[in-house]
């Protein structure tokens, strides 16, 4: 009887470990959107050492943040997939795996898309393996893990396939720009003389734009080298703010940098200094807002998507009217009528001036952002300390895009009209994007 009743308590101790076993495996593990946002700095980090150019960058940052939201999209009903809304994208295959984590294959998915789209694919999987130790250390399941990363890899691809038909592939086999004989366009500018770059984005495909041109700016001032002429006195503009900045301008020019390509010469030895792209910066805002707002994993996926899809199309509309209207770099023009030992505070970038690039985007991106968290949202812009430079403080993303624009003067790069068109031109396009997509119901 004795020996009877152990073996019954030990079947119903042997049962009650498994069936908490059970309950314990069974028990959701979630990620955290620090994990999102960790993985999108690895990925800002290695565009950054892979020196890719703006406009490539913010493909990159539009893809890889689409492939996390539209998995998260799937299984939470509170937000709307994009496929149907972005150009060309078709809905995801649903998972048919019981036991994968959503949260766990859209990092993985946005993780792959960005490691198939830039050049230092070793760096990103050294940190997609590192985060995969981290997973099993939180207790996850290597059955759940499996087939998450499974599914991470079919969303991936479903993207990548997408991106794919962009036209990005036929544009790395175009002609080279050609440099014009002609004093009003554009010229390679000091020190490197970097050709013209990415001459051909507009041939990208869009992802929410109807066009490239939807959304032409007023042409630039016209050329005149006339001292009494309005372009003279743009150029003038630039040379006097640059010979008269105040610590708060350079600081403000400094911080909005965002040149990818600067290249540093002494002597016979010229090397580059790697630093953030536009695209990056506003990036970077993104997590900086989304951590103040303590969003959500989805919540965040969103930010990114939105942001990045917003980006990548000022990036497309802005490129093509540079290189419509082909405008010489003020740098020039100073050096050969005004002053041939002025140089302007920041390096000039390789493409032509007209429109400003980080006022379009800037604009764009601070479009993007309002609608989702609303104005008057005060943060502090810590993205460039990593890189030796201070905060800064904005009590909205448009008063951060207006100073982005005007940076540009301070930095002698681009003419008053050029900021200004270029807020216009990122403002259209941003409006447009947020009455388009529809994240929520």
């Amino acid at each position: 009887m004795k020996r009877s009743y152990l073996f019954v308590l030990s079947v119903l101790l042997v049962s009650a470990i498994l069936i908490c076993s059970c309950n314990q495996s069974q028990k959701p593990i979630h990620i955290k959107a620090q994990d999102l946002h960790n993985s999108m700095s690895q990925l800002t980090d290695v565009i950054v050492h892979d020196i890719l150019s703006p406009p490539v960058a913010s493909r990159i940052y539009a893809y890889a943040s689409v492939a996390a939201y539209e998995v998260l999209a799937l299984q939470d009903s509170t937000f709307l997939p994009l496929a149907g809304q972005v150009n060309g994208l078709e809905p995801l295959p649903r998972p048919t795996a019981p036991d994968v984590n959503y949260e766990i294959a859209a990092v993985q998915a946005m993780l792959l898309v960005g490691k198939k789209l830039i050049f230092s694919e070793d760096k990103m999987e050294d940190y997609i393996q590192g985060w995969h130790k981290e997973l099993k250390q939180q207790g996850v399941s290597n059955k759940s893990l499996n087939q998450s990363l499974s599914y991470a890899e079919i969303a991936a691809q479903h993207i990548l396939a997408w991106a794919d038909k962009d036209n990005y592939k036929q544009t790395r086999t175009s002609e080279k720009f050609a440099v014009q004989d002609d004093p009003g366009r554009w010229q390679p500018t000091p020190p490197a003389y970097i050709e013209a770059i990415e001459p051909h984005w507009n041939k990208i495909r869009t992802f929410v734009l109807d066009s490239a041109n939807q959304f032409i700016p007023n042409p630039p001032t016209k050329f005149d080298l006339d001292k009494k002429s309005r372009f003279f006195e743009e150029t003038r503009e630039v040379y006097e703010t640059g010979k008269n900045l105040s610590p708060e301008q350079s600081e403000i020019a400094a911080f909005w940098d965002c040149n990818p390509y600067v290249m540093n010469v002494h002597g016979h030895v010229m090397f580059a200094t790697k630093k953030i792209t536009p695209g990056g910066h506003w990036m970077g805002i993104v997590k900086i807002t989304c951590l103040t707002d303590s969003a959500s994993l989805v919540e965040s996926a969103e930010a990114y998507a939105l942001t990045s899809i917003t980006l990548a199309d000022a990036f497309i509309s802005c490129w093509d009217e540079k290189y419509r209207s082909n405008l010489i770099r003020p740098e020039t023009i100073i050096n050969k009528y005004m002053d041939e030992e002025w140089q302007p505070l920041l390096q000039t970038p390789p493409f032509p001036e007209y429109t400003s690039g980080h006022s379009v985007i800037s604009s764009a991106a601070s479009v993007a952002l309002t609608s989702l968290f609303g104005d008057n949202f005060h943060f502090v812009d810590s993205t460039e300390v990593k890189y030796g430079l201070p905060v800064r403080k904005f009590s909205s993303f448009y008063e951060a895009s207006s100073e982005a624009a005007i940076s540009r003067l301070y930095g002698g790069i681009h003419y008053r009209p050029a900021i200004e068109e270029g807020l216009s031109q990122g403002r259209k396009v941003g409006d447009l994007i947020v009455s388009r997509i529809k994240t929520r119901p």
